[in-house]
């Protein structure tokens, strides 16, 4: 079957959809993105992903392209018309189309909106969860504002392209001061030495990952004991576990960063519960 692109009111075949070649996307990589989970057609932490959407569309002030409910409509009718039972859709929203310059264009440029959906083998997911994965640490060169979920990636490409070429499934990013800031695509977390689950705080320079916070909210529920702390790279290899979180990972463990081994180099009990919880409410509560 092939696929389908929704672009600015348009559902056309993923090969034929295009934007202006002078879309502020294209550009100047002024837009945001959100990527929503799909469950049996439904999408997974549906309201936080949206509530950010619209935060990130704020803080730059890109104009909302159109009402929650009228969003959500193409979502889904984009999942509908690709088949998606299981995998994600990707969402970018751009400040629009207009004469190449700096500044904002006036007031009656539109946003663009592109919305695309794919299937993920699940299967390779949780073997990948089941084994843990390595991580290696990269130096962190992003812009001041990582809680705008900005399509202005290119940090994060090299910061992933480092852990590809060096047999890494992904790059946790280290501040000036040695401490750990986030993975290229997913939030990092341990469980140090002394038994205590620790994530950088939202205060930092970090994106407020949705699915970070939907973990956030089982931790509590199964009365863990969380630090919301910055942790180093050499707390983090003397770590009991190690794990990162994201749409499209959920909760997966890490079982080595930069070669040293993590614990006893198997995914650890906290994390695989974390990811079996994660799991099973988000599949309960998709929409």
């Amino acid at each position: 079957m092939s696929r389908v692109a929704y672009v600015n009111g348009v559902y056309a075949p993923h090969g034929e959809a295009v934007i202006h070649v002078e879309d502020r996307g294209f550009q100047f990589a002024d837009g945001v993105y959100e990527v929503w989970s799909v469950f049996d057609g439904r999408l997974a932490d549906f309201d936080g992903h949206m509530t950010r959407l619209f935060r990130s569309l704020d803080e730059l002030r890109i104009a909302h392209p159109m009402g929650r409910g009228a969003l959500a409509a193409v979502l889904r009718e984009t999942v509908r018309r690709n088949r998606v039972r299981n995998g994600i859709v990707y969402l970018q929203v751009t400040r629009g189309t207009a004469r190449r310059d700096h500044p904002f264009p006036s007031g009656d440029v539109a946003p663009s909106v592109v919305v695309t959906a794919r299937s993920m083998n699940r299967t390779a997911l949780e073997a990948a969860a089941r084994k843990g994965v390595a991580v290696v640490t990269h130096p962190d060169i992003r812009w001041g504002r990582c809680d705008i979920k900005s399509v202005g990636l290119l940090a994060n490409v090299l910061a992933k392209q480092a852990a590809k070429e060096r047999g890494a499934h992904e790059a946790w990013m280290v501040d000036e001061m040695g401490l750990v800031t986030e993975g290229s695509s997913t939030n990092a977390w341990i469980i140090d030495k002394d038994g205590k689950l620790r994530t950088r705080d939202t205060q930092a320079n970090i994106l407020r990952g949705i699915t970070r916070a939907a973990v956030m909210a089982l931790v509590a529920e199964q009365g863990l004991e969380l630090d919301e702390r910055p942790f180093s790279v050499e707390d983090a290899k003397q770590a009991r576990e190690a794990f990162i979180t994201s749409a499209s990972a959920y909760v997966t463990p890490v079982v080595s960063i930069d070669g040293a081994t993590i614990g006893d180099g198997k995914p650890g009990p906290i994390a695989l519960r974390l990811r079996e919880l994660y799991l099973e409410k988000a599949r309960d509560e998709a929409a």
